[in-house]
């Protein structure tokens, strides 16, 4: 009995550290504060199409868009499960534009949640990062953006500690979960044969 005791102890101890941690992640996840910024959906403003703009697609394309932007008219078409980025009239590439161009698109974009967003300081390639330590990232060929804060990135992290996601790989993460688990059972079954024990 004393050795069950001690081994219902040990586990304990080691279960301590991921239960705490699983217990304040999961209330964290149950008020969810912050959500909505952190997860916002920041969308490429668009704009009305102009009367008669008409759309003449190909016999391949699966899907077509025509959007309107600050940059002017897009058709966006999945071709071979990929998606095109296309000029409407020549549907030739419309190809990516220069770091004003992108600017002015992403600018345009963060101007519906000023407060979150503030100014681009740095632009590189497609990717930004603003004023308010947000990093914006632009998918050009389906004119998307995704964006991601430090209230983001903190929230992630939860997750990974909830999930018990310590480790850098998929396969140890996993491995890691199912001794947690195993653990967890062992200490319930010790703790079962105590109360068991004890029992007139």
């Amino acid at each position: 009995m004393t050795s069950t005791r001690k081994l219902h102890r040990l586990l304990g101890w080691l279960l301590l550290l991921p239960l705490f941690g699983w217990a304040l992640t999961g209330m964290v996840f149950f008020i969810k504060p912050g959500y909505q910024d952190a997860y916002e959906q920041l969308a490429v403003r668009t704009y009305p199409l102009q009367q008669g703009t008409t759309l003449l697609p190909e016999a391949d394309w699966q899907q077509v868009k025509l959007v309107r932007t600050v940059l002017g008219r897009h058709m966006l078409v999945q071709h071979e499960g990929r998606w095109l980025h296309l000029r409407p009239t020549s549907h030739a590439p419309f190809a990516l534009p220069d770091e004003a161009g992108i600017r002015l698109l992403l600018q345009d974009a963060m101007a519906a949640n000023p407060a979150r967003y503030g100014q681009i300081v740095e632009l590189n390639g497609t990717d930004a990062r603003t004023s308010t330590g947000v990093n914006i990232s632009l998918n050009w060929n389906t004119l998307t953006l995704r964006q991601e804060g430090r209230d983001t990135r903190l929230i992630n992290g939860l997750y990974r500690v909830h999930y018990l996601q310590w480790l850098p790989s998929k396969e140890l993460n996993q491995g890691l979960g199912m001794l947690g688990l195993l653990l967890l059972l062992l200490m319930a079954l010790l703790g079962l044969r105590l109360c068991w024990r004890r029992s007139p």
